[in-house]
Parts: structure tokens; C-alpha cells; sequence
């Protein structure tokens, strides 16, 4: 691991995302791996047997930019990460927006997968940040951290 944080980017923002700001804050010259992961507002819902979605909102407990720095400070200690960066959007998000972008750099390709994968996985399921969905029906419902 090099001497910097390996943490360069975290943040939970109203604005929209950048996959380009999120992938020049992990350039590392000893990374022979990257992975990012951009995670965009889909048309339909995956948990309520694809209902058509009108319109999505996030929202995130004041604790949530510190919670997900916990969560990547354990993905870089339990991973060779040389680089890592992770940002989420919250506010009124249109369909193909970006929600949240993750990337890893590691030395090679296999640990920057994996490295990935943990962190997107437990930003979802640890992070106190809530989804609320519009169906075309009127019906509405939320999704947050743990669901």
C-alpha cells in the first residue's frame, strides 16, 4: 500500500455525479487494476416486481458521510487498495441519473474486483441512505440501508 490515504474521495452530494471526477481521484502509477461501479436510477423497481417508477428521491441521515468512510476504511484495510473513491447522491434524481460511483485501484485486477464489490455492497446494506420510489400506480415506497 503507498503512503497517502488510500481513501481520496468520499462524499454524499446533492449535485450530480461524475464517473470522470470519481476515476481521476483513484489514479494511482502502482495500479494495474481498476473497477468502478456507477450505479444509475433505473425505470422500474428490482424489489416491487418491477413496478414502472415515476419518479425517485434519496435522503441520508447526517450521519451517513461518516458512515460510509467507516465502510471504505475497512474495504481498504481488508484489501490491497492502493486507491479508493465513493460518492451518492441524494435529492430528486431523474431516470439514467447516477445514484452512487465506486471505484477501486489495486496492483491487480482480481483485488480490485473484489475490493469493488465489498464496498458497493456494504455501502447498500450499512450506509443509512433512503430511497423513495413513485410508482406509476400512486402507490410509493422506501428503500434504505439493510433492506
Amino acid at each position: 500500500m503507498n503512503e497517502r490515504d488510500p481513501i481520496r474521495l468520499i462524499a454524499i452530494r446533492e449535485t450530480p455525479l461524475s464517473v470522470d471526477e470519481v476515476f481521476a481521484a483513484i489514479g494511482d502509477d502502482a495500479a494495474g487494476g481498476t473497477a468502478l461501479f456507477a450505479g444509475t436510477v433505473r425505470d422500474h423497481d428490482g424489489h416491487a416486481e418491477g413496478a414502472a417508477v415515476t419518479s425517485l428521491a434519496y435522503s441520508a441521515h447526517p450521519t451517513a458521510e461518516a458512515q460510509l468512510r467507516r465502510v471504505a476504511e475497512r474495504v481498504a484495510a481488508d484489501f490491497p487498495v492502493r486507491a479508493l473513491a465513493a460518492v451518492h447522491r441524494v435529492g430528486d434524481l431523474a431516470i439514467g441519473d447516477l445514484a452512487v460511483v465506486v471505484a477501486v485501484a489495486c496492483a491487480h485486477r482480481g483485488e480490485a474486483f473484489a475490493a469493488s464489490r465489498r464496498l458497493i455492497d456494504d455501502l447498500k446494506h450499512e450506509v443509512p441512505i433512503w430511497k423513495h420510489q413513485t410508482f406509476t400506480d400512486g402507490t410509493n415506497e422506501w428503500v434504505g440501508a439493510g433492506t
